[in-house]
């Protein structure tokens, strides 16, 4: 198969896997129960659901107690990236917090200024102030207002931009072909998603209020769609493709998933939005896909 072919289906799938997650925001909103306990829910559905697709396939499950090291880190880094996700949603809307989540492109950057001693390129310099200033023209009515929810809202939307880049280079590390005790695919995101679980599962036994409870019908379909569309269909489907494609494709093609979660907020929850809000949210886009194309292979 040509490489443009190898291309086009890893973009498909990065596009699939962009949209699936997009609903995820959405689903948070829907299910009756806490940020904690709904993302608990989000990875054993969607790791109980991987380790039956391993089994069926007959896939490698066990590489020795070290093979888990790097899993561990990303399950870590993904529980404190739904941790604080959800209680975005539950301050500001996913649409707004799916937006913050993604500005982890700015994030990344700098991790790899520190980190890889890499320089910051015009664009990035370029995307950084104008996505500051897109996020105050969305956020600027109700800052100030409803006891602080909003500026509470856009911390811990910038705490889940901080934990998904680490997450994303920790993942990326995972699944790199010089690293010996590899996972293929799928146990790889079974292993991070079953012990996202088990992290998030002690979490809600410690944190005051909350419990393992599904009050209602609504919440076990919210919740069991979280792990279907998050874990298997949406992660499974990204991390499949990411590796086929050039960054910056691959950062325009996951702008998908902010820019669907923010029309799904005012689609389904009415979300009062004014032109300024619209021009704001563009702004944050094309400032996360500016800084997205910094990042070369």
């Amino acid at each position: 198969m040509t490489n443009s072919r190898v291309s086009l289906r890893a973009i498909g799938y990065i596009i699939f896997g962009a949209a699936m997650v997009s609903f995820t925001s959405v689903l948070v909103e829907l299910a009756n129960v806490g940020p904690t306990v709904s993302a608990f829910y989000r990875m054993l559905f969607g790791g109980v659901i991987l380790l039956g697709i391993t089994v069926i396939k007959s896939d490698r499950l066990w590489f020795g107690i070290k093979s888990l090291a790097i899993p561990f880190v990303c399950a870590f880094l993904f529980s404190m990236d739904l941790f604080f996700w959800h209680r975005s949603i539950n301050f500001v809307g996913p649409g707004l917090a799916t937006i913050l989540g993604n500005m982890q492109v700015f994030f990344v950057a700098i991790l790899a200024v520190i980190f890889l001693k890499e320089k910051l390129g015009w664009r990035l310099l370029v995307a950084i102030p104008f996505a500051v200033v897109g996020l105050f023209m969305i956020v600027r009515t109700g800052w100030g207002e409803q006891g602080g929810a909003v500026e509470m809202g856009v911390l811990y939307g910038l705490l889940t931009a901080l934990t998904y880049a680490l997450y994303i280079l920790t993942l990326r590390k995972s699944q790199s072909a010089g690293y010996k005790l590899r996972f293929s695919l799928i146990p790889n995101m079974m292993w991070i998603s079953l012990m996202s679980a088990a992290i998030l599962g002690i979490t809600v036994v410690i944190e005051p209020g909350a419990h393992f409870g599904i009050p209602d019908l609504q919440t076990w379909v919210a919740l069991i769609g979280l792990g279907i569309m998050g874990q298997v269909l949406g992660w499974v489907s990204i991390s499949k493709g990411l590796p086929h494609v050039n960054a910056s494709v691959a950062g325009l093609a996951l702008l998908l998933q902010p820019a669907l979660a923010f029309g799904w907020d005012i689609l389904f929850f009415d979300r009062p939005t004014t032109l300024l809000e619209y021009v704001g949210a563009a702004i944050v886009l094309a400032a996360i896909y500016l800084g997205a194309t910094k990042m070369k292979k």
